[in-house]
């Protein structure tokens, strides 16, 4: 009770010094009415409701200098910012004057001085976050100025607290497209962007981890929205080239709006690289094939004739045809058959023995002889297959060398074949040839006997 009296004295005291800060119902307290009964105020909750540790308080700036600012507290009490609690996050006490109404937060109620202890810093957290939370929530657009950048995106300001822009979240005219995506080129690109003001919302927010995320896309899409509206899917439109990248192209037309054509729609035929067809600068007409919210989807060849449509007037299954290795995959090799038309050799149509290296049969640019597969007009698809035919130029070389080293031989003639009465005649013959052949070996080793005998008989004589 002693400090809710000393309170309410000081109160008193400092109301009667300085009408120009008392409500019209104090003003009517005469200056001389000396008599007012202390017991009367204290029953007055306005002048018993002593503020804690915590809460934000509102108050009038009494005095300002460069290392403090007197604040009254509701006739209640003097307080007083000093030091890194001058700093206010939320920017709107970035001037303070003498009769400002301000709000703080009491961070002591009573320092050496006798004077309650305030913080700017504290409640402009509060109200800074407060207000970001706010911004999310209701989807505004707000400025928001680039004091740095990295490889990631740029960093930013929302009155004191600091955020991030990630190059994702960039507007088609800010993004960094590079040729190749050199890394240090896109940080190039984005510090250029350093003191400059873009208009963005926010898209995350949380006060504990002292995260903001922003998104400048998000702002141009809301504003672009009408712009979208009037087109449609099927429309056609032209513009100018203004990114060439590896998965396609960036067209802006119209009133500032910017469409993707895929690599994939960019031709009928098969394209490695888009720069081959097109580059940055170009105009080009396409139609509109997919809208997701502000990306917009082009075709180019879609405004061109499908050469599918009539590919059984220039190949059938089975032909033989010339065709360029245009491309070599683990599971096959692309080939082109003329400008409009190419097809894939499946590693299993390769050899008709097994294959582990494509690079050791054929090479990017080499012309090979094909012979057609399949045909297949609605998926773009052409089988061909190299098992039946020969690489001509390696079968001309060949031939050339075989008759160099090799020469002809005559081949007999082959014996006509016999029937089953045929063979068993030739077999009884071969039998009874074989048992003449017999007797008359036996025949001729009985005469040699015979002759053998008195030569014999004489030897013996002249040995005797």
């Amino acid at each position: 009770m002693q400090k809710i009296e000393k309170y309410v004295i000081i109160s008193y005291t400092y109301l009667i010094h300085n009408p120009t800060i008392m409500s019209d119902n104090e003003k009517n307290v005469s200056e001389n009415d000396t008599s007012l009964n202390i017991k009367q105020l204290l029953s007055n909750n306005d002048y018993t409701n002593i503020p804690k540790v915590g809460d934000v308080v509102k108050g009038i700036v009494v005095s300002v200098t460069k290392s403090e600012v007197l604040i009254d507290i509701n006739g209640l009490t003097i307080g007083v910012i000093r030091g890194r609690e001058l700093f206010d996050e939320s920017n709107e006490n970035a001037v303070l004057k003498p009769g400002d109404e301000i709000e703080t937060t009491v961070i002591e109620l009573e320092n050496e001085k006798g004077e309650m202890e305030l913080s700017l810093r504290s409640s402009g957290h509060q109200k800074a976050w407060a207000s970001l939370q706010e911004l999310m929530k209701n989807s505004k657009i707000v400025d928001t100025q680039i004091t740095d950048a990295n490889k990631g995106g740029l960093m930013i300001k929302i009155g004191q607290i600091a955020g991030f822009l990630p190059v994702s979240q960039l507007s088609p005219e800010h993004y960094p497209r590079i040729p190749g995506g050199d890394k240090n080129k896109i940080l190039d690109r984005l510090r250029d962007y350093t003191g400059k003001t873009f208009e963005v919302k926010v898209i995350d927010i949380s006060e504990t981890e002292n995260k903001l995320i922003v998104s400048e896309k998000a702002a141009w899409e809301e504003k672009q929205h009408d712009v979208i509206s009037k087109y449609k899917i099927g429309n056609v439109v032209e513009g100018k080239v203004t990114a060439v990248t590896d998965f396609g192209v960036f067209v802006e037309f119209g009133e500032h709006l910017e469409g993707l054509i895929h690599i994939s729609e960019l031709a009928w035929q098969r394209i490695d690289n888009p720069r081959d067809i097109v580059k940055e600068g170009d105009t080009i007409k396409a139609e509109i094939i997919a809208m997701e919210g502000s990306k917009i989807f082009l075709s180019s060849k879609k405004l061109k004739t499908d050469p599918w449509d009539n590919i059984n007037d220039k190949y059938k299954v089975g032909q033989v045809v010339f065709g360029k290795i245009l491309k070599i995959n683990p599971f096959g090799l692309f080939v082109e058959l003329d400008r409009d038309i190419h097809g894939l050799a499946h590693i299993s149509e390769i050899s008709d023995k097994p294959v582990t290296d494509l690079s050791s049969i054929a090479k990017i640019g080499d012309v090979k002889e094909f012979k057609i597969l399949s045909i297949e007009p609605k998926n773009h698809r052409l089988g061909l297959t190299l098992r039946s035919t020969k690489d001509v130029k390696g079968a001309i070389e060949k031939s050339e060398k075989k008759e160099k080293i090799e020469t002809p031989k005559e081949t007999p003639e082959p014996k006509p074949e016999l029937k089953k009465e045929e063979k068993a005649d030739v077999l009884d013959e071969k039998k009874e040839t074989k048992e003449g052949d017999d007797e008359s070996m036996k025949k001729t080793s009985s005469t040699k006997e015979k002759a053998s005998a008195p030569k014999a008989k004489a030897n013996k004589k002249a040995k005797k």
